[in-house]
């Protein structure tokens, strides 16, 4: 008897197929738990990777030669561990032929990094840019020709880059792509994936964006979780100020995605105008301008847009080594802004680290101690965060951008072709 259109037997087939959908999707998340997990444990043998994520030694076997053969894991050196039995080799992070792209869109400058699968610099750059004195389309058009020059030499040595995130200030739409609102430049509900993506043209990754705080903490917390700080708040200091809050080893991104637009607190005692339309913001007594405008006046090499960012502040720095007043006491009142503003977010966020990013870092031998004195002052408990300065300079954000665009990988490692024997970098 014939089956009616509908009966069982297409219920069988639908069946089947999600059967397989299951499967393939169980495979896909088993491959990442594996990269994952060598990612956060380092090298480990077969047995051990299958014991601590409950994988069958069946099933890993087949997992590892699928990762082996992508590329992204590699067998090392024999690994005893004092047990009895024949030893095993280590497996570990290979994917020296992929890699994740990170640009940040400062006002004063841009920055590109681009790491490999085990957070290996392979490219790093800043170049000057005055943002707020250029059109929409014309930073989008200087900074996609900064990746396509990125991504040229990245494919002449046979790595692909698998997705690019760009850091961008002010509040992000991550799901549409778009800059909803970037006070300090001009920014308002600019659909920047779209236009870059069209800019770049078909052949290149997916594009994401973030704010550039958030990817600075995500760069901070790829530093220090290995000591198990899965708690911070990172702290920049550009023109305008913001915070990455990492809680329990996650980025905070708050229901609209605006959480750790910290800048905007009122806490300026002289009610300057900001950026944002507000008067008082935090970031009016302690962002970049403000810090510029303490030291010098105008007509100073140190206040020049187009020299660098890091060679103007290299230039203060040295006058505060020659003991000059004027900058001496600028950054004594810069010190007491941050501190006053820090020590709310000790109380908010609770945090085992506060890290200090931006022109801050650059001033950490004038800043740490005295807002770290200024946290413990105001402190409700004994036990306050220690406070730190990056070790990343200008390029935190964008290094915090190319580990998240790694996170594709680690998500789907089965989306990422095996590696050309002759192009696979020694």
């Amino acid at each position: 008897m014939a089956t009616p259109m509908g009966g069982a037997a297409d219920t069988v087939r639908v069946t089947a197929g999600s059967a397989r959908a299951d499967q393939a999707s169980m495979r896909r998340s088993n491959l990442g738990l594996i990269l994952r997990h060598l990612k956060d444990h380092g090298g480990q043998s077969r047995a051990r990777v299958a014991a601590q994520t409950g994988l069958s030694k069946a099933t890993m076997s087949s997992l590892i030669s699928d990762l082996v053969e992508r590329g992204l894991v590699t067998e090392g050196e024999l690994e005893r561990g004092g047990s009895v039995g024949r030893p095993g080799l280590a497996l570990h992070l290979d994917g020296r032929h992929v890699c994740g792209i990170g640009l940040e869109i400062n006002v004063d400058y841009l920055s590109v990094t681009a790491l490999d699968l085990v957070g290996q610099v392979l490219v790093e750059s800043t170049r000057p840019i005055d943002t707020v004195a250029l059109s929409v389309d014309e930073v989008v058009v200087e900074v996609a020709n900064l990746l396509a020059s990125t991504m040229k030499s990245l494919r002449a040595k046979g790595i692909r880059p698998v997705t690019i995130t760009v850091a961008a200030p002010g509040s992000i739409d991550h799901a549409r792509g778009v800059v909803k609102f970037a006070p300090n430049v001009g920014w308002r509900d600019v659909p920047l994936v779209a236009d870059l993506t069209k800019r770049l043209g078909r052949t290149a990754p997916p594009v994401v964006i973030e704010n550039d705080a958030k990817l600075g903490a995500v760069a901070e917390h790829a530093q220090v979780s290995a000591a198990g700080i899965h708690d911070l708040v990172y702290v920049t200091g550009d023109v305008g100020v913001g915070a990455g809050i990492i809680v329990e080893g996650r980025v905070l991104r708050g229901a609209t995605g605006f959480a750790g637009e910290v800048g905007h607190m009122p806490l300026d005692p002289e009610m300057r105008q900001c950026a944002c339309g507000r008067l008082g913001c935090w970031e009016t007594m302690v962002g970049l301008a403000a810090f510029l405008r303490l030291v010098a006046d105008p007509g100073d090499p140190v206040l020049d847009p187009s020299r660098a960012l890091e060679e103007r502040l290299e230039e203060i720095h040295r006058r505060a080594d020659e003991g000059d007043a004027r900058t001496l006491e600028a950054l004594r009142r810069i010190a007491l802004g941050v501190g006053s503003g820090v020590s709310l977010l000790a109380d908010v966020f609770d945090p085992r680290l506060i890290v200090l990013g931006g022109y801050f870092a650059f001033f950490s031998d004038h800043l740490t101690e005295p807002v770290t004195a200024e946290i413990r002052r105001r402190a409700l408990t004994e036990t306050v965060p220690e406070v730190t300065a990056s070790t990343l300079g200008l390029t935190s954000a964008a290094r915090g951008g190319a580990h998240l665009a790694l996170e594709s990988v680690f998500r789907d490692p089965g989306a990422v072709d095996p590696p050309r024997a002759a192009s696979r970098p020694a």
